[in-house]
């Protein structure tokens, strides 16, 4: 028999949010114990894709610090128009 890779968790719930928790499921046919499950992971990825942009930016940040390389806006607005085009070049750094 194969053993379940899923482990029980107590969660306490006001009576209000409770009754929401179970008027929802009622009505998309789903248990609470699904819709919790799913809550839980939509939140734990936003909150994933939360800290993974923090430190991209952060290590963007530092970069920048250490090497001065930057991106003028001149040169975002010169690349921008020509997004698209067959003849679209990767956008200028400031030092090119």
């Amino acid at each position: 028999m194969a053993r379940s890779t899923s482990t029980a968790t107590l969660i306490k719930l006001d009576r209000r949010s409770r009754a929401r928790l179970k008027a929802l499921g009622q009505a998309g046919q789903r248990s609470e114990d699904w819709l919790m499950k799913e809550a839980i992971e939509r939140y734990l990825k936003q909150e994933e894709d939360l800290e993974r942009t923090k430190r991209e930016t952060l290590e963007r940040w530092e970069r920048y610090e250490a090497t001065g390389e930057h991106i003028t806006n001149g040169a975002i607005k010169a690349w921008l128009k020509n997004w698209g085009a067959e003849d679209d070049d990767q956008c200028q750094s400031a030092g090119d």
